[in-house]
């Protein structure tokens, strides 16, 4: 008999899935793009926009109980086939890039041990040592995986508590060191050459990246003990690190001023720990984050195993992805998903891309199902508490998509036309053979369509 998942596990499973390797990061990724000023217009948003996303999941799992599943569920009931097939698409493919940066980033932590001026070992993450060690800690994790869900939810509660010792320290240190006149130095970004309005722009990829995972209980729901505790860990989990981001981010342009915090390889918490406490910091931070990224990473790798056992049950993915294995872990889906990554992986290796590359491109495939919670929400609610959090979360997924940008919404485009022809092989794949409507053929051809001169264009 399968065992169910509890309050603290769900929330650790969210908590861990936020609290990744962004958090690590997040001083020189901030102080690169915006001003303090900036910066606090910019939290204030995002802690706004994703407290309402939070409460849109938690109510969707009060009233309607019934849809497992989250993400993919809720756009499928609301919008159809389709859109819900999309949703999780989307939601699958930012699950695998996500996967991809943990590994990537586990290994340019680990070059503050093994590398020198005269040896680079493993680099940024992307060196072919990197990706021979990324690979072996991959199917390590894919075999935990499949001893079972529970297994690697316990493990990952503890990794959680880990991850919080040397970010409470980070903290606490920062709080000492933090001088006013240091924060306040060019306060509105003027060296910067970009608007206080366009600063804030900039950051929204960065914030919603570190909140990437808040879905984490919804996604897991149909194995959790307590529906009700769905939505109790999702909040628990999002107040929580939206503190260690504030203070993170904040205290870190107190320490060094904005200019120098830009100019930092990351992750940027060790060099700012090395001037806290002396080179103990750099292996501190260096081992909280191994830690850290290695418990979101076993988060990720749960997540994203889920959505296509999901998606094909509910008929949208191929058939053969709906299987599960004698501990009930959806065993088919967890090897797409990880040959997935493998091969992203190799195209690491082979082009040279870094942790910041990934970042940008995870964040822009989980834009349309984001923004589908809180559609769905405004479709659903009967009370005017209820639709005013629908409102909230759908003007926060619309902002974003605002905020990204002509070229990654051109970049998700691309992202999303190889997921169509899935879709349609899906649908030969299930005995009832489902036949497209009219509406679906439609919206196939026109992203279809839209791919060729997107593709272009981002060639060009």
């Amino acid at each position: 008999m399968e065992k169910k998942l509890g309050l603290s596990a769900l929330t650790a499973l969210v908590l861990s899935s936020m609290l990744g390797a962004g958090v690590f990061s997040l001083p020189q990724n901030m102080a690169e793009v915006a001003s303090p000023a900036a910066l606090l217009i910019g939290w204030a948003i995002t802690g706004v926009g994703i407290l309402f996303l939070a409460i849109a999941m938690l109510v969707l799992t009060r009233i309607r109980p019934d849809l497992d599943g989250g993400i993919f569920t809720y756009a499928r009931e609301g919008f159809g086939e389709l859109v819900g097939f999309c949703s999780a698409w989307g939601y699958w493919l930012c699950a695998v890039i996500a996967n991809v940066s943990y590994l990537v980033i586990v290994f340019s932590a680990l070059s503050f041990f093994t590398d020198t001026p005269e040896l680079r070992l493993f680099g940024d993450g992307n060196t072919w040592q990197s990706i021979v060690g990324a690979s072996v800690l991959l199917w390590v994790v894919h075999f935990l995986v499949l001893r079972g869900v529970q297994t690697a939810a316990s493990i990952n509660l503890a990794a959680t508590l880990a991850k919080l010792v040397p970010l409470g320290l980070f903290i606490v240190l920062a709080a000492i060191a933090f001088k006013s006149e240091t924060f306040t130095l060019d306060f509105h970004g003027i060296d910067l050459g970009v608007p206080v309005w366009e600063q804030v722009k900039n950051t929204m990829l960065i914030t919603l990246w570190v909140f990437i995972g808040v879905e984490g209980a919804v996604v897991v729901s149909a194995r959790a003990r307590n529906k009700k505790d769905v939505g109790r860990a999702t909040l628990l989990a999002v107040i929580s690190a939206l503190g260690v981001y504030l203070l993170v981010t904040l205290l870190s342009m107190g320490v060094v001023a904005r200019p120098e915090l830009a100019e930092m390889r990351n992750p940027s918490m060790a060099d700012l720990m090395v001037r806290m406490m002396g080179a103990w910091g750099e292996i501190v931070i260096a081992a909280g984050l191994i830690v850290s990224v290695c418990g979101a990473y076993l988060s990720w790798t749960i997540m994203a195993a889920e959505v296509p056992l999901l998606a094909a049950t509910h008929k949208a993915f191929p058939r053969i992805f709906a299987r599960q294995n004698a501990n009930n872990a959806p065993a088919a889906s967890l090897w797409l998903t990880n040959l997935s990554v493998q091969a992203s992986l190799v195209l690491i290796w082979l082009t040279g891309s870094d942790y910041n590359t990934l970042l940008t491109i995870a964040s822009e495939m989980i834009l349309v199902p984001y923004f589908l919670v809180g559609a769905f929400l405004l479709k659903v609610a009967r009370r005017p508490l209820h639709k005013v959090m629908g409102v909230g979360a759908c003007i926060y997924g619309l902002w974003l998509l605002y905020a990204s940008g002509p070229m990654h919404l051109l970049l998700s485009v691309v992202l999303y036309a190889p997921g169509l022809l899935v879709f349609i092989y899906a649908r030969r794949t299930h005995e009832d053979n489902i036949l497209l409507k009219r509406r679906e053929l439609a919206l196939i051809g026109l992203l279809l369509v839209a791919a060729v001169p997107a593709t272009w264009m981002l060639m060009g």
